[in-house]
């Protein structure tokens, strides 16, 4: 298969899809991969370790698109190259339709076969290629937060962890899951006073359990999360619902009962954000103000650490990767069920279970039946 690797042109998006031992696995297999010029430059990683493990560099990222049957990528195409769409391409990226609808449109009307890092999903629930990134985020909310409260970042002034003798912050965090626990783990080891809120009671008594320090959990409810944030120095929105736009948990009027220079960092912003006042931003203008409270709605929070993610990443999408390279989409997911998970578009239908964008879904399986009219004629979906 002929693999392709452009760069990201998503606002300050350092990261690359793949590194250069990820594409010396590829091209062991006996595939081609097409790496755009200067793609792995933000990850520290040079062009000429990409030509050392195999690759064929690419000037400009019009070929490498063109001529790819398979484009792996980190984010959601920008309407840049919604030309480069098109019948027969398989796109294997993070994509979080249910936020953008003019996204999930072109792939229909292009008939593009795209999996979404973010569902694939293992037999046990978990979700195995979004985990790192949420892991990643998770962590960096809390750094964010907390250089967000410096009275110069426009915060209230007030240190994370506070000293002897003085309180320290309170940081609520919404969520349990991935993105939740990391934020807890990394705002404990500063010293804050932690509330997790979330809805599943079990999963909150596993978090008493394996996290320490001054840590307390409630149950979400729309009185408990109004209570909490109006005491909070920091929220941290960190609510995933599979596939779906994340719930408005904060509303316009928890967010003018907050402290005047509190702070919002609202992970979920890529799935619609959980806060009512929530808008996306980016890395070169992370901040806005609403009501005297600093919000950062950064989509793409782990791309300030793009060395770090480009390795966790790759880790963890290159085994789907060659197993997509190897058999073509259509054996692929037929063999995997948790990279079936992952389909979100296949010829010109929404093919993931949950609703995104309010667009009808039609079951996977009836989907594929078409295999044998289309096979040949489109070679990445073989």
């Amino acid at each position: 298969m002929i693999i392709g690797i452009p760069e990201e042109i998503k606002d300050n998006e350092q990261r690359v899809s793949m590194t250069p031992g990820g594409v010396h696995a590829l091209v062991a297999e006996g595939h081609r991969v097409l790496v755009q010029h200067s793609a792995g430059r933000g990850s520290g990683f040079a062009d000429d370790e990409y030509t050392q493990a195999g690759a064929e560099l690419i000037a400009d990222a019009a070929p490498v698109w063109n001529d790819a049957q398979m484009v792996v990528k980190v984010k959601e195409p920008l309407p840049a190259v919604y030309d480069f769409l098109r019948t027969g391409l398989l796109l294997y990226t993070y994509l979080h339709l249910a936020a953008d609808e003019e996204l999930t449109r072109k792939l229909l009307a292009h008939e593009v076969a795209a999996i979404a890092y973010e569902t694939v999903e293992l037999p046990n629930g978990s979700q195995p290629l979004l985990a790192p990134m949420s892991e990643v985020a998770g962590k960096m909310a809390v750094q964010i937060g907390a250089h967000c409260l410096e009275k110069p970042s426009g915060g209230r002034g007030t240190l994370l962890g506070g000293v002897p003798g003085v309180l320290p912050a309170d940081v609520v965090v919404l969520g349990g899951g991935t993105v939740g626990i990391n934020s807890a783990m990394v705002a404990l080891g500063m010293g804050a006073c932690v509330l997790i809120i979330g809805v599943n009671v079990d999963r909150l008594r596993y978090l008493n359990e394996v996290l320490h320090g001054n840590l307390k959990t409630l149950v979400s409810t729309r009185r408990n999360i109004a209570a909490a944030v109006r005491q909070a120095d920091l929220v941290v929105g960190a609510v995933l619902v599979k596939g779906a736009k994340a719930p408005r948990l904060v509303t316009r009027e928890m967010v003018s009962a907050m402290k005047p220079g509190s702070v919002i960092v609202d992970v979920a912003v890529d799935q619609g954000g959980c806060t009512e006042t929530t808008r996306p931003t980016s890395h070169s203008q992370p901040t806005y103000v609403v009501d005297g409270v600093v919000h950062y709605g950064v989509p793409n929070i782990p791309g300030a650490v793009p060395r770090t993610c480009t390795y966790a990443l790759s880790n963890a999408t290159l085994p789907y990767a060659l197993r997509l390279a190897k058999r073509g989409f259509f054996k692929a997911v037929k063999n995997d069920p948790a990279l079936a998970k992952g389909v979100n578009a296949h010829a010109g239908n929404l093919a993931y279970e949950a609703e995104a964008c309010g667009l009808a879904c039609r079951p996977l399986g009836t989907l594929l039946s078409r295999q044998t009219s289309v096979k040949g004629s489109r070679p990445g979906l073989a």
